[in-house]
This record gives C-alpha cells, structure tokens and sequence, in this order.
C-alpha cells in the first residue's frame, strides 16, 4: 500500500532533478490518475521553456539509433535531455512493447537524461494519448531539450507535429516507402529531414528525391518561409549528428525571429485543451450509455421516431442539462 499523494512534495523533488520523482508524476499521467488535473495545474507555472523535438520516419529507418547519437550531442553542449520513446502496445498487458531504454542503455547513468517508453494504448497518430501531459511534467522538471521518437510513420501518425516545436523525418536509402511517406503528409510536418545510414547505396537518389519535392512545395508558398534542409547522417557511427544540432538550433532561431515558436505553441495548447474537453465529453456520453439514454435514443432511431441528428442533439441536450 502507497500513502496518500503529496502533490506538492512530489512536483518539488522533480522540479529539483530527482529521477524517482519524474518516473512517479510521468507514471500517474500515463495512468490518468484522478488526480492527473492537479498535476497539470501544478506543474504548469513551471512549463515553457524546453525546446520539443518529434523525430518520425519509417520502421526500421534508425530513429532509436538517431535519438541516442542526438543525445549524446545535446549532451556535449551540457543540455539536460528529457527523451519520451512511444513504442507499440502489448495487446496483452497495454505496455510498451520495445522498449527503447534497452536501446540507450549508454545514457542510463548519466543524470542529465532521462528516458521514458510510453505505449501507445491503441491510440493513433503515433503517439500515447498522455504524451501532451509527459511533455509538461519533462518540461517543468527542468530540461532544455523533450525529445519525442514516434511509433513510426504514415498518413494517420502525424500528430507529433502538433507538439514538437520541431519535427525531424528520418528517412533512409533503399526503404522504397520512405519517400512514399513522406508524399503521404510528412513532407508538410517536417522541419528538418534526415537521411540516416547515408553510406549506403542510393543516398544520393533519395536526397535528390527530397530536393524535388522540397522545391516543388514552395512554389505554392507565398512569402517568407522556413526551407527544410536535408541532412546526411550514419548514426550508428555518430556521422552527421552535430550537422542535426546545427539545424534544429537554426529552425529555433528562425522561429523565434518570425512569431512561428508563439503561434505553435498556442495551436499546441488548443488542440490539448480540445483533446481533454472531448475526452471529458465521451465520458459523459458513456454514462448516458450506461443509463440506458443512448440505447433508448437509438431504438427511437431503428422505428423511425427519430433521425439520427435528432436523437444526437437529444443526447446533446442531456449533457448540457
């Protein structure tokens, strides 16, 4: 049996470092604990200034690889790196499946990092639903950098866009998918591109491929406008990393210098405060469900009593009531 939560307690020794204190508030949020909305209200004055990156790219593209060797990076200019791995879910237990901290095993010691693998519990877009919130807790523990490797990449696991002040897209030679993807969207969402294990054959089409496309975007674009700059890197071998740094560092700079950091971060909290509103409102809805409501309406539905529009604005006004 664990004592009662002292919130207070508990957000102070991980505003201090601590990693126990961390492991706890990012475990309470993934579990959505009742009182997952004090902690928000907690940690919130306290948020702000971490730089978010998303990094999302195909299976098998390297992003586990590519996340430890930017690590290692961020901490060689002696930035504290707070690193979120969303993995698959168990359809057994609703864990995390792979497990990326087996990966970086490297960094397990260091004090200035800390990893976590959250699962995404059936939720789509690449991401768990509780990312937002770890983001916040990460965020408020002090870090410079939150890094967010994705579950991998396709037209519907784009939402790391909607939290990353920068996104990267991790591409590789050889993955006839890669570029496919990023037709599919990810060449809307990406801010830096990446192509990992560039020493093998045909590295050059794919960048030559990413350049195409890259200019044939901006022809719709009408005024200043940050132009995505390709990558190179093998980072298994650590080869390229710091040329990622300088990237992510300009895209930064370039944020800031044209209001694009202020105008993400409020489509950021828009969108996490519609996500928790319509969370609240499903709940709800689950309730009338299980008063029966939702069964009575929709047997109205089947005789013909009612429409289908009908009986929902019915249901809406038993939630406003």
């Amino acid at each position: 049996m664990t004592g009662p939560l002292d919130l207070d307690d508990l957000v102070g020794r991980a505003r201090d470092g601590q990693p126990r204190a961390v492991a706890r508030l990012l475990s309470l949020v993934e579990d959505a604990h009742p009182r997952v909305a004090e902690i928000a209200r907690a940690l919130t004055p306290h948020t702000g200034r971490a730089r978010v990156v998303g990094l999302t790219g195909p299976p098998g593209v390297g992003k586990s690889t590519s996340t430890s060797a930017l690590l290692t990076a961020l901490r060689a200019e002696g930035k504290r790196v707070g690193v979120l791995a969303i993995d698959p879910s168990s359809p057994f237990s609703g864990g995390a499946l792979l497990g990326d901290r087996i990966r970086m095993t490297e960094h397990a010691t260091d004090p200035g990092v800390f990893i976590r693998s959250m699962a995404t519990r059936g939720h789509l877009g690449g991401l768990s639903w509780a990312t937002p919130q770890a983001v916040r807790v990460l965020d408020a523990a002090g870090f410079d950098v939150v890094l967010i490797e994705t579950v991998g990449v396709g037209q519907s696991e784009v939402d790391v866009v909607k939290l990353a002040d920068t996104t990267v897209v991790l591409l590789a030679p050889g993955m006839g998918d890669g570029i496919q993807a990023a037709k599919a969207g990810v060449l809307e969402i990406a801010d830096v591109f990446v192509v990992n294990k560039a020493d093998r054959e045909g590295a050059d089409a794919t960048v030559h491929d990413l350049k195409q496309m890259i200019s044939l975007a901006r022809r719709e674009i009408r005024g200043p406008s940050w132009r995505q700059p390709i990558v190179r890197t093998v980072a298994a071998k650590s080869e390229g990393v710091d040329e990622v740094v300088q990237a992510l560092a300009a895209h930064h700079d370039w944020l800031v210098a044209h209001d694009e950091l202020a105008r993400r971060r409020v489509a950021r909290a828009r969108d996490e405060v519609e996500a928790i509103a319509l969370r609240r409102l499903r709940a709800e809805l689950v309730d009338l469900r299980g008063g029966g409501r939702l069964a009575g309406v929709a047997e109205r539905v089947v005789a013909r009593e009612l429409d289908p529009f009908a009986a929902a604005e019915e249901l809406i006004a038993d939630l406003r009531g």
